[in-house]
């Protein structure tokens, strides 16, 4: 009889259970188990990574099914921050949402769209003023902060083969201090072109390799002021000296956003106020976050002559980093903008958009190029537009990009390309020394700052908004 019992007791505690169970219960199932379920049902295949899933439940699963495959995925995944892409037939690849990224298609209609807001240029005159306006605002910058002196900080001048380096402090605000290198041509008093060189995100365990005093950056640099230009290679922000200010980690803010722009800003004052540089020929150029630095201060201010943006217009990219995409700019008006336009506010001043097929450049050839021509004809200037595309390369700034760029340079800014060549007529970088870290330094490598040196975000906030 207790046997019965203890039977009858167990059948209605479990059954109980059952009956008490709420839909979120029952219709709960790993996400995993749901996507082997969709490949079998829509006859489809679904790759990804095992960590990205692993531990993840779908609510309502089947609820979810539609009869087309695209719109299945999209309810199953867009409430986990999950995202898909088609590959080829029957192939789609599963991601992580990123709000920095849209597919290639996406771009494209993007700038269908745009291109059809402004079929005049009194129009696109319009739509780049409001830009502007808009960009400023999202950058914490409008107004901009009153300019206060500089007070450039040199070191000691190293003498090259056909040009010299200085390393450089500016005070973008007071007691904020932005390091750089300054490249000039050995011969000659101008005036002289002059080019802004920021850099990328290219790290390295070795710090002579880390940021701006990278190679690739240093030859660049060095080449162009053999060519006749005055360089000023400076860094990101949160990055390199500036690390003596703030922590690493507040570059990935919208103030490392702000500081950057406004310190784009501020080094154009700098050399224009150099009376050997001619102030009507102003160049830009950089890499990667590098390029987006080079599009934004082309767009933000008309000293810029000549723009270089590599491997980063995208229509469909945005920069994963919070130093490019941290603040909503790219939200600015109804339509929204994306970096193709950002970086066709250029025109009609000249521009070459250096593309290559391993990242999301890839698309600029029959994308970002063809729009950027249709912009740049709204003035009846197609030919100052031009693309290099580069395959099968890494994204960076490699030997070939720098080819073209000094090829452009050379006949945008008046220099002289002949300077850089051998005696076969190429173009040779091996003059160009390539100097250590610590000699880059302008601080040195205790990091002695002025004593007014301010330190923190909050701090630097502070004074950015008292002189607003």
């Amino acid at each position: 009889m207790k046997i019965k019992l203890l039977v009858l007791f167990f059948l209605i505690v479990v059954f109980g259970k059952i009956s008490a169970q709420l839909p979120q219960d029952v219709y709960k199932k790993p996400l995993k188990e749901v996507l082997v379920d969709l490949e079998k049902k829509y006859n489809i295949k679904l790759e990804y990574s095992e960590n990205l899933v692993k531990g993840i439940n779908v609510l309502y699963p089947t609820w979810r099914y539609r009869i087309d495959t695209e719109t299945t995925l999209t309810n199953i995944l867009m409430p986990l921050d999950m995202v898909f892409q088609k590959k080829s037939d029957n192939v789609y690849q599963i991601a992580k949402f990123e709000y920095y990224r849209k597919t290639f298609e996406e771009g494209k209609r993007h700038l269908d769209q745009l291109l059809a807001s402004y079929p005049t240029v009194q129009d696109w005159e319009q739509r780049k003023k409001e830009l502007r306006s808009c960009f400023l605002q999202q950058l914490r910058l409008s107004p901009l902060p009153k300019k206060t002196p500089l007070n450039p900080i040199y070191t000691q001048k190293r003498v090259m083969d056909g040009y010299t380096i200085e390393n450089v402090a500016i005070e973008t605000l007071p007691g904020v201090y932005l390091c750089g290198s300054l490249y000039r041509p050995s011969k000659g008093k101008g005036p002289f072109a002059a080019v802004l060189s920021p850099h990328g995100h290219f790290p390295s365990a070795d710090l002579n390799e880390y940021g701006r005093y990278r190679p690739d950056q240093q030859y660049r640099c060095a080449t162009l002021a053999r060519m006749g230009a005055v360089v000023f290679s400076y860094e990101m922000f949160a990055w390199g000296e500036s690390l003596l200010q703030v922590e690493k980690e507040v570059h990935k803010t919208g103030l490392a956003l702000t500081m950057q722009t406004l310190n784009s800003i501020r080094v154009l004052d700098f050399l224009t106020s150099l009376p050997y540089v001619d102030p009507k020929r102003i160049g830009v150029t950089a890499a990667s976050g590098g390029g987006t630095q080079s599009f934004l201060i082309t767009a933000l201010d008309d000293r810029i002559a000549v723009s270089v943006p590599v491997v980063m217009v995208s229509a469909s990219f945005f920069g994963g980093c919070p130093c490019e995409s941290g603040l909503p700019i790219h939200s600015c008006t109804n339509l929204g903008t994306n970096n193709a336009e950002i970086a066709a506010m250029a025109s009609p001043r000249p521009m070459l958009v250096v593309s290559e097929t391993s990242d999301w450049t890839q698309t600029v050839p029959t994308i970002e190029f063809p729009y950027l021509k249709k912009v740049y004809s709204l003035y009846g200037k197609p030919e100052n537009i031009e693309n290099v595309h580069i395959e099968n390369e890494e994204h960076n700034y490699g030997i070939t990009k720098r080819l073209a760029m000094y090829d452009f340079m050379a006949r945008q800014l008046g220099l002289n390309i002949n300077a850089i060549k051998d005696k076969a007529g190429k173009i040779d970088e091996s003059k160009c020394t390539i100097e250590k870290y610590d000699a880059m330094l302008v601080f040195g490598k205790e990091g002695s700052l002025p004593a007014n040196a301010v330190k923190g975000p909050d701090a630097i906030w502070e004074v950015l908004k008292s002189l607003q």
